[in-house]
């Protein structure tokens, strides 16, 4: 017996590649309806073999139906996530409407399975920011070991995590670049992307972080341990997908390089190549349609006591989106609601 599943924002980057991992995933699915908004309506879109149209998030009733997973944004979660989560239908939220909300779990199942069971207080349950969820997952089982007092992190996010206008963006400026007469000016983007890259991601704040960089320190705390200090300088940068990351982390205890790569080999849903020879790290463009988070660079920080270094890949669609509320969701059905 397996699970009536919605999928809302269908049509866009995140919705698709859910759809894709549901199928790859082999989630144990009775029926599975899509949702756009009326602009979309009747879009086509593929999951699995099969070919489906989306219906309007609008009017549709999620009574009777287990498992939502939302891919629309803040404002339209905002209006339609608690009319799913009151008809009795879990919602998996990937916008940050809910992620600082104390009565709604924000979940990375390979780091905080136990949260689940709080998702009942709202029926809603919060997938976190794309370049928080990579990095707590190599995180997790450090901390385990030795303890995290403080991270900083500098990210170099792929386009794809601004959606299909971001993609399209790098695109035409990239091309124009070689037609002096097709002029691209920013958009999505502050400033040119293509050859360039943006210290910008998403507004500033009076603190002088942008949000992004404030979404890290939080959701880290929340995820992880309230008690780890982080630090983070989010930069956009000219690539399609995926997300890269250069972390520097201070433990209370002292951590050896080489048992830190043995315990991240061993971490779920992480990968360690790392070699001290030409090309033995991991790129963005390497990590596309892969779901592992990818640890390369692994090395002691001789500057503090106890620091190591560490460079991490992953991709934003599938791991920092889409992957990770498919998990949440077979955490969901595992641990609490378990037909499938």
């Amino acid at each position: 017996m397996g699970y009536r599943v919605v999928v809302a924002g269908a049509t866009g980057n995140v919705g698709r590649e859910m759809l894709n991992i549901l199928s790859e995933r082999q989630f144990p699915v009775d029926e599975i309806t899509v949702l756009a908004s009326r602009k979309s309506l009747g879009t086509e879109v593929s999951f699995g073999d099969k070919t489906l149209k989306t219906k309007d998030l609008d009017t549709f009733d999620f009574t009777g139906w287990d498992i939502a997973l939302f891919a629309v944004g803040s404002e339209a979660t905002k209006q339609y996530a608690p009319k799913a989560a009151k008809a009795g239908c879990v919602v998996i939220d990937n916008s940050s409407l809910y992620r600082y909300d104390a009565d709604v779990p924000l979940i990375v199942p390979e780091v905080n399975p136990e949260a689940i069971h709080g998702y009942a207080k709202k029926n809603i349950i919060a997938n976190p920011n794309c370049s928080t969820a990579q990095m707590v997952v190599a995180l997790k089982p450090l901390h385990d070991r030795a303890t995290i007092k403080r991270v900083v992190v500098s990210t170099y996010q792929s386009v794809s995590g601004a959606g299909k206008e971001g993609i399209d963006e790098l695109w035409d400026q990239t091309k124009s670049i070689y037609n002096p007469t097709d002029n691209k000016p920013p958009r999505k983007f502050q400033k040119q992307i293509a050859f360039n890259v943006i210290p910008q991601i998403d507004v500033f704040m009076d603190s002088g972080d942008t949000k992004e960089e404030w979404k890290m320190m939080v959701e880290t705390k929340k995820i992880v341990d309230p008690k780890i200090k982080v630090t983070a300088t989010c930069v956009r940068v000219p690539v399609f997908v995926g997300h890269s990351e250069s972390v520097n982390i201070e433990f209370e205890e002292h951590l050896d390089e080489d048992e830190a790569r043995e315990i991240l080999r061993e971490a779920p849903g992480v990968m360690v190549i790392d070699k001290r020879e030409d090309g033995g790290y991991v790129s963005p463009v390497e990590c596309v349609g892969d779901f592992a988070t990818f640890i390369s660079r692994i090395r002691q920080d001789s500057t503090i006591d106890n620091g190591l270094n560490l460079w991490c890949v992953s991709d934003n669609l599938r791991k920092g989106a889409a992957l990770n509320a498919v998990q949440i969701a077979e955490l969901l059905g595992r641990e609490v609601l378990k037909k499938g």
